[in-house]
């Protein structure tokens, strides 16, 4: 009796596990059986695909230097330092990924728009942000960068206080100590949050189309054309869909690679010092029987 239970209890976690994997699954890889190969990258070749693929690289690489630029001091400060208040930091740091994007573009939209706060100050200048390319990094920006800033502090936090101090003791100035100590150590936190940064801004679409608009030819980024091809041609929007997806999944295997890319090199190390410790065991061995 308690065999059948067991084998029941076993059999409807199974099924959850299945249900569950199911649900999350075929959803994503439907879409690659919609049409042939062929079928999707002509779709991928018409001039809404390719000019929204086009504006989705430039404005994300854009974005992504942007966050490297003011992120990476930022995340490394709040790793190196405690004071009053770095809770809320967190928090606000944090808050563009629980939001909804539409609030975010909202946000934005009232602060750098034609009649927001920093607008006619701005138009003064003959600056213009809202609906135009530079709402659309803005946004992209504001969405993606806590990723970094997360993944940024973590791989700054990991690094050894110790090794920190001897490169001072050393003579190094904090400056260099940075940059030839702290940096190479925390590589492979960084191109994780990187990575992880580009790809949420490669797929945004809420703040985007509140503070930029869906203007083809200016703003309209692939999650835009998406949204656009659902009205006039699904055959587009699932060639874009199919593309998105196959660079989120190269990106995310890429972020596991870069994981385990350190622990590889330990186990190489190993490998590497078993065999020269097996070779110098073998060369006694034989030594002592000659």
């Amino acid at each position: 009796m308690l065999k059948i239970y067991r084998m029941m209890e076993i059999s409807i976690f199974s099924l959850i596990v299945a249900i569950t994997f199911s649900f999350l699954f075929f959803p994503l890889i439907i879409v690659f059986f919609d049409m042939s190969l062929g079928e999707m990258i002509s779709y991928l070749h018409t001039p809404l695909a390719i000019e929204s693929l086009k504006l989705s690289v430039y404005s994300t690489s854009i974005s992504l230097v942007l966050i490297l630029l003011f992120g990476t001091p930022l995340a490394y400060f709040l790793a190196k330092n405690d004071f009053k208040g770095k809770q809320v930091i967190d928090v606000l740091i944090q808050l563009p990924i629980v939001i909804p994007p539409a609030v975010a573009g909202v946000g934005l939209l009232m602060v750098f728009g034609r009649v927001g706060l920093l607008g006619p100050w701005l138009n003064s200048f003959g600056i213009q942000i809202g609906f135009t390319m530079n709402a659309v990094i803005m946004a992209q920006a504001f969405i993606s960068a806590p990723f970094y800033i997360m993944a940024a502090r973590t791989a700054f936090s990991s690094v050894d206080q110790n090794i920190e101090s001897v490169s001072r003791t050393l003579g190094s100035s904090r400056l260099r100590t940075f940059f030839k100590v702290i940096l190479p150590l925390s590589l492979p936190g960084l191109l994780t949050g990187a990575a992880l940064s580009w790809g949420r801004a490669l797929g945004e679409f809420g703040a985007t189309i509140m503070f930029a608009g869906n203007l083809p030819g200016v703003t309209q980024t692939m999650p835009l054309a998406i949204f656009a091809a659902m009205e006039s041609d699904m055959k587009i929007a699932v060639a874009i869909s199919a593309l998105l997806i196959g660079v989120a999944f190269c990106l995310l295997l890429s972020v596991k690679l870069i994981e385990y890319y350190p622990n590889f090199k330990v186990y190489l190390r190993k490998r590497k010092g078993n065999k020269k410790w097996l070779a110098v065991k073998s060369k006694r061995a034989s030594e002592t029987l000659n």
